[in-house]
């Protein structure tokens, strides 16, 4: 399925029912008075989140979503019935804001209550409302109010525990492969991910964490080139970022400290939040590397970068150093539930 992350759809709520002049007309029962009843409430729209999708796909086709009017009034004092409610699903992660003013209306992160978005238009009253003492056949009544219509932009932001960061053929899909189920396409060319992948990675009973893998980013990324910017807003619910560093990079011009800097340089012209979160080194393709000079240049890259925080090297493609790098990753998550 082609992963969709925004969509534009237009909610019209349904308009509340008009209320009636009616008066009760029966044999033996003179002067019987109003009895024109009120309108129906318009249907109103919500949204609730599925942990059943994960794209915003469906929207591709259907883009309009209409409730039902209220219906009128009746005589002998009968309400008119309520118009039915549409309930709109969309994955978890969603955000819904106003196309015009990007006001936020919903966040939707959990599988709770839904949400309203557009409220439904208020009933009509019915002449019998306007009865008095003064006034014993009133022949007014009201229509009822319209209801709510937007124009929204939905937009996902997958959830995740922990964020893949990297250059093109850094190794993130390698990585993702090589701790869960996820199974994104891997190629010795770059920009072999289109569209974020997520992995469930368990590390014993009842423990597991989200990992989720991104496009890599390139160089001018914060003014469009390349794919990852439309996709770094998924990083955004993460709890941990990991810097994935190809130690042998291509081109050869470039140094694995040089591309690392470009991909911090534009992490934080995207979000300086998103610069700021927890990030760790991990340092991939040590299989390229003989033995004897592994550690010198692991050493060379955490100098360079002036780097302090914790640092792994490790080999995905063979899973060296994987295992142990994903308890610790357990272990922080479980510690800084807060973050």
């Amino acid at each position: 399925m082609k992963f969709i992350d925004e969509a534009n759809i237009f909610v019209k709520a349904g308009n509340g029912g008009n209320g009636i002049v009616s008066f009760r007309r029966e044999k033996y029962i003179p002067m019987g008075g109003p009895d024109g009843g009120d309108g129906g409430d318009g249907g109103s729209i919500y949204v609730i989140g599925s942990k059943d999708l994960n794209t915003l796909s469906d929207f591709r086709h259907t883009r309009r979503f209409v409730a039902k009017r209220g219906a009128n009034g009746q005589g002998k004092n009968c309400t008119g019935a309520r118009g039915e409610d549409v309930i709109i699903e969309v994955p978890l992660g969603t955000m819904i804001t106003t196309l015009d003013q990007g006001e936020l209306i919903a966040d939707v992160s959990t599988e709770a209550e839904p949400v309203l978005i557009a409220r439904g238009g208020f009933h009509g009253l019915g002449n019998t409302r306007y009865k008095s003492s003064t006034n014993r056949a009133p022949r007014q009544c009201t229509k009822g109010s319209a209801g709510e219509q937007f124009d929204l932009k939905l937009e996902l932001k997958v959830i995740a525990d922990v964020g893949l960061l990297g250059m093109p053929n850094a190794g993130k899909s390698t990585f993702i492969r090589a701790v869960s189920a996820a199974r994104p396409k891997v190629a010795d060319y770059p920009f072999t991910t289109l569209h974020p992948n997520l992995g469930v990675v368990s590390v014993g009973t009842h423990r597991s964490f989200v990992v989720a893998d991104i496009p890599g980013l390139i160089e001018g990324a914060a003014e469009g080139v390349g794919l990852g910017i439309q996709f770094l807003k998924h990083l955004q619910r993460t709890r941990l970022l990991l810097h994935i560093i190809d130690v042998m990079p291509e081109p050869q011009a470039d140094t694995a400290v040089e591309s690392a800097n470009k991909i911090l340089r534009e992490l934080q012209r995207y979000d300086e939040a998103l610069y700021h979160k927890p990030r760790w080194l991990v340092l991939n393709k040590l299989d390229l590397l003989p033995d004897d000079e592994s550690d010198s240049l692991c050493d060379e890259i955490t100098s360079g970068l002036e780097w302090s925080g914790p640092v792994y090297a490790i080999s995905a493609i063979n899973r060296e150093g994987v295992d142990q790098l994903c308890h610790d990753i357990m272990s922080f998550l479980e510690n800084n539930e807060s973050v």
